[in-house]
């Protein structure tokens, strides 16, 4: 029950951050397209700063398994839910935007707080393993995938900040080299943007939208069905079915991070994404707020029946 509460808790603020976009351009402040200045700043500074950061922890080899296990599970669950998305997109016509929404979590704006919360800051770590898998996955496969484009460039790719902060992060870590600590202080407090600014870019872009049309579209409701139900339901699926859990003594603690980090509302990078490569960034913002006001109700339910079956 507290577990259920807190998350409330979060998904509620949420919305109050996605509200404050809304309301600066309905009174005019900004317009809608001035958001696309916020995404580029969330994509290419914020999430780097966040992940570089994550990993400036002390390394010992209790603590290099237990990152091992994370990131086993963390792939695991990406390369199977990717092949079931893409099967139910083809058998289904999903369009780009409907695709990468049931697949890409908001996994970097909840998790932090929520494992915080929920477990202790000591845990943040192992929610940003998935992190940075998720990254891994969203700038390759995700990028194709709403930028439409027809092949792989993989100098963008391996270049990209993102990928090089996760590459940076896991070389700090493993080789023991600690920044100075006022470096970790500014990646700390400009990676504590990742939530309330893409939260305020969903809320403008929501300001030029038809709200009606959104609740009456009954193609949001299905795509936010697949991604709060259907996903989480497979995704405990392959965590029972692994045995991941009985490998370490933590296996349980470790395991609800990665399925916390699964169960969220879609991401919000995915509007983000679609702003900067020219995508349906309304469309992506539509689904971004369904998955996200349902999931007050889908994400208690998924953590209690993790508990109850694994």
């Amino acid at each position: 029950m507290e577990i259920s509460i807190l998350l409330m808790e979060q998904i509620t603020e949420l919305f109050l951050m996605i509200l404050m976009g809304y309301i600066i351009v309905k009174t005019g402040l900004l317009k809608g397209d001035d958001s696309k200045v916020i995404s580029k700043i969330v994509l290419y500074l914020v999430i780097p700063c966040v992940i570089i950061n994550a990993f400036q922890v002390d390394y010992t080899s209790e603590k290099a398994k237990e990152l091992l296990l994370v990131f086993a599970a963390s792939v695991l669950l990406q390369v199977i839910l990717l092949a079931a998305v893409w099967g139910v997109g083809k058998v289904l016509k999903l369009n780009e935007v409907e695709m990468t929404s049931i697949y890409y979590s908001n996994s970097g704006n909840l998790i932090v707080p929520l494992v915080t919360f929920i477990l202790g800051k000591e845990w943040v770590l192992y929610g940003c393993v998935f992190m940075s898998v998720q990254l891994v996955f969203l700038w390759t496969h995700g990028k194709n995938t709403i930028s439409r484009e027809g092949k792989w460039d993989w100098k963008k790719i391996v270049f990209n900040i993102n990928m090089i902060s996760v590459f940076a992060g896991v070389v700090l870590f493993f080789t023991r080299i600690r920044l100075p600590e006022i470096v970790n202080q500014t990646l700390s407090s400009v990676g504590s943007m990742i939530g309330p600014a893409s939260m305020i870019v969903t809320g403008m872009l929501i300001a030029e939208m038809n709200l009606k049309s959104i609740f009456e579209n009954v193609k949001v409701y299905f795509i936010s069905f697949l991604r709060l139900v259907v996903i989480p339901v497979i995704s405990l699926m392959i965590l029972k079915i692994s045995g991941l859990v009985n490998i370490h003594s933590d296996g349980k603690k470790l395991l609800l991070i990665v399925f916390l980090a699964v169960i969220t509302p879609s991401a919000s990078t995915i509007t983000q994404m679609c702003q900067v490569y020219g995508n349906d960034s309304n469309y992506a913002s539509a689904i971004n707020v369904m998955t996200t006001l349902l999931s007050i109700l889908t994400m208690p339910l998924m953590v209690y029946a993790f508990e109850v079956l694994m």
